[in-house]
């Protein structure tokens, strides 16, 4: 499904990636993990397309992402990938079924559409009876459900996650990693997981380790 080959990217003099080449299988969970500064978060945003590479290609699903334009690109990110990140980034003003349901307003759909596809998905993790209440009143598990909720929308190919864990407690953090595989087991969703949490790597199917911009094992 996904296919890295040769990614080097640089900020200014520092080099973050050294030519880094990575494969994903449908329906993979693929953990990486290394120490601080080892170029994981980069790597991540340079596949998930948030960030262009300063050579390399990337292959998702068939399509290079590195020869698609501004426009294409955001409708390509939008339609195939899904993002998960420490800080679940959900908009306050909102209930948590409308911050499910952005995703697939800005990919199109109609709103009664999305309205029953966003009850589905929150009802399936658990939060059946959450669905009208705002990130402030949910717990940090139940809103970073709700983010999950909302990168599996609109079906994609993919879902990316940095440190997903990374700003829950213990508790929180077995409910993510049980519903990961869950969604794994009856969905066939496919993981890319940037974490520092080790029970998480030990849930996946394989774990690269990152040293100094490289995949080293």
């Amino acid at each position: 499904m996904i296919e890295g080959k040769g990614i080097i990217k640089s900020y200014e003099d520092l080099q973050v990636l050294k030519g880094v080449d990575i494969d994903i299988t449908k329906g993979e969970i693929v953990s990486i993990i290394g120490k601080s500064g080892a170029g994981k978060s980069t790597l991540l945003h340079i596949i998930g397309t948030l960030d262009h590479p300063d050579t390399g290609s990337i292959i998702i699903n068939g399509v290079d992402t590195t020869l698609l334009n501004k426009k294409d690109l955001a409708k390509f990110r939008n339609e195939t990938i899904g993002f998960v990140f420490q800080f679940h980034h959900l908009l306050n003003e909102f209930t948590a079924l409308e911050n499910v349901t952005i995703p697939a307003h800005i990919n199109g759909s109609n709103a009664s559409n999305a309205d029953k596809k966003a009850k589905e998905l929150l009802d399936f993790l658990g939060l059946k009876d959450r669905m009208e209440h705002k990130p402030q009143e949910l717990s940090g598990g139940e809103q970073q459900r709700v983010a999950v909720a909302r990168a599996l929308i609109n079906d994609p190919a993919v879902i990316f996650a940095d440190e997903p864990t990374g700003n829950l407690d213990a508790s929180s953090s077995d409910d993510l990693h049980n519903l990961l595989k869950k969604l794994q087991a009856e969905m066939g969703q496919t993981f890319l997981i940037v974490t520092h949490n080790t029970e998480l790597a030990k849930l996946s199917d394989r774990t690269l380790t990152m040293q100094d911009g490289r995949i080293i094992s």
